[in-house]
């Protein structure tokens, strides 16, 4: 089972936006993402999908983007983006989705082998729009993903992958340390994804030794899901 990412699908079959108005690199969104998933992504690979899932603003109205989601190849693991008003509790989309789709909120996912931990993120300190009310909300994104990081370790076997996702890049513009960081070395992960950020490729990616970090949005990538891990990796190494 190979290990991809995209994040920032942006979809809006009912909630309509087009993305161009975000560049040039939104041209042919949103079939451009349908394409680049079918052919790029097999029925047994796992994918995760970092945030920014649909443009709907009630889950009524994000079904049907999920449905379309869930019809593509491979299985699925959904965190919640910025953009996600449409997130109801997490049991309520637990019972929605299909077998073969998991979504992440304050715990961690395992599916053979491969352990899934974490949250939305969001700007840190030194961000230069970082104020009082983001203050709030990073520290309540950090209590977040200390409760997915303890969910994992809980739930880890040896010799299993373990990938921390978030929607936020976990660094600010000058890629200084976070408390986002400060977790994710602590746990020491096999890798890291995060998207979020458009119209630039990785700029926000932090140096974090040892783990293989991978930007994931959906522009930068092209429409088309990055390879995260191959299932030979861990064998060989």
């Amino acid at each position: 089972m190979r290990i991809l990412a995209i994040g920032d699908p942006h979809l809006s079959r009912v909630a309509t936006k087009p993305m161009t108005v975000f560049g040039e690199g939104w041209e042919g969104h949103p079939e451009a993402f349908f394409e680049g998933w079918r052919a790029v992504v097999r029925d047994d690979d796992l994918v995760l999908v970092p945030g920014d899932i649909s443009w709907a603003m009630r889950f009524e109205e994000a079904l049907p983007d999920l449905e379309d989601l869930a019809g593509l190849p491979g299985r699925k693991v959904l965190l919640r983006g910025n953009h996600d008003y449409w997130w109801p509790s997490i049991g309520k989309l637990r019972a929605a989705l299909p077998g073969t789709m998991w979504a992440l909120q304050n715990d961690a996912v395992r599916i053979d082998g491969v352990v899934v931990a974490g949250t939305r993120g969001w700007v840190c300190p030194g961000s230069r729009e970082f104020g009082e009310q983001d203050e709030k909300v990073y520290k309540r994104e950090l209590e977040r993903l200390d409760l997915s990081l303890a969910a994992a370790s809980r739930i880890a076997e040896p010799g299993d992958v373990r990938i921390v996702m978030l929607h936020f890049p976990p660094t600010n513009p000058r890629l200084e340390a976070s408390g986002f960081t400060e977790r994710i070395e602590a746990f020491a992960p096999d890798a890291l994804v995060f998207a979020h950020v458009h119209g630039a490729s990785g700029t926000l990616t932090p140096n974090l030794p040892g783990i293989r970090t991978v930007f994931a949005a959906a522009d930068a990538l092209r429409f088309r899901p990055t390879l995260v891990w191959e299932p030979e990796e861990r064998s060989s190494s």
